[in-house]
């Protein structure tokens, strides 16, 4: 069901690569675009969700039965979901996004619940504003796709994120982004190469795999997860939410997540010792 498209393999490296700060603006403008039009993923945490806030937004139970008085940084975040659903959870809360749009749903859903919440407009790559060693849990969704580099990202959660902390992150996975949206003849196919390093092709069309106006970048395995290791951090587990359903209708997201998991999430925890510079090892059980 899944295979090779042959006309659109090329040289990505020979074309111009947007750099990590046109990337940034392009996307903050387009968040901002997408909270003004209401996008589904810029929607707040509903009752329901604030039933249960910890389970809400920690499926696997990672983060134990409580976590009551925990400092948590959510890492591009922004929306009034996350931030407002870990704070219900007893935690005290900081949000970090680049739109002040999303950053005000925070506001507005702690104003109205009472919960102890702040927000930061800013990058994922520039966490300066915040305190060294800070944050007992960073808790970072969906967003690595965003920029062409991911080593200033990781730097700056390394540097946030207390020893012993757990750095949580969910990113899409490089084949779903190098793969169609929409089945072919012969399924799903690959249409872009593993080592393109500009841009994603816009996309048309509403969908669940790409968010419309945005620019997209793939990032391998190697990158995000040897990016974390080298950051400093130990992967204690690693999971591929589900998301396929066997009575899906072909060409729906739940369709073809059957044959392509959309996303990989990743639980790490810091060492208290600082990351070695161009380290390779990912782990060593004798060191």
């Amino acid at each position: 069901m899944l295979e090779l498209a042959g006309p659109s393999f090329g040289n990505p490296a020979s074309k111009p690569v947007m750099n990590q700060r046109s990337a940034i603006e392009v996307n903050r403008q387009a968040w901002q675009r997408l909270a003004s039009e209401n996008h589904r993923l810029t929607l707040t945490a509903n009752e329901e969700d604030f039933a249960w806030p910890l389970r809400s937004v920690d499926g696997p139970g990672w983060l134990g039965p409580s976590i009551a008085g925990k400092t948590v940084l959510c890492l591009a975040a922004g929306g009034g979901r996350q931030g407002p659903l870990y704070a219900a959870a007893g935690a005290r809360v900081t949000v970090v996004d680049f739109c002040d749009a999303l950053l005000e749903r925070d506001r507005l859903v702690a104003a109205e619940r009472g919960l102890d919440l702040r927000t930061a407009n800013a990058c994922m790559t520039d966490l300066s504003e915040l305190e060294t060693a800070s944050f007992d849990f960073v808790i970072h969704p969906v967003s690595s796709c965003y920029v062409p580099d991911l080593t200033p990202v990781f730097a700056a959660v390394a540097r946030v994120c207390r020893p012993g902390g757990l750095y949580i992150s969910q990113h899409k996975q490089p084949a779903s982004l190098q793969a169609s949206i929409r089945p072919g003849p012969d399924g799903y196919v690959l249409r872009e190469a593993a080592d393109r390093h500009d841009p994603l092709p816009a996309v048309h069309g509403d969908n669940l795999v790409r968010e419309p106006g945005t620019v997209e970048f793939i990032h391998g395995l190697e990158p995000i997860v040897g990016g974390i290791c080298r950051a400093g951090f130990v992967i204690e587990d690693l999971i591929e939410p589900p998301h396929g359903d066997p009575n899906a209708e072909p060409g729906s997201f739940a369709h073809r997540s059957r044959f392509l998991p959309p996303y990989v999430r990743i639980k790490a925890r810091r060492t208290s010792l600082a990351p070695a510079v161009n380290q390779r090892v990912i782990w060593n059980p004798d060191f």
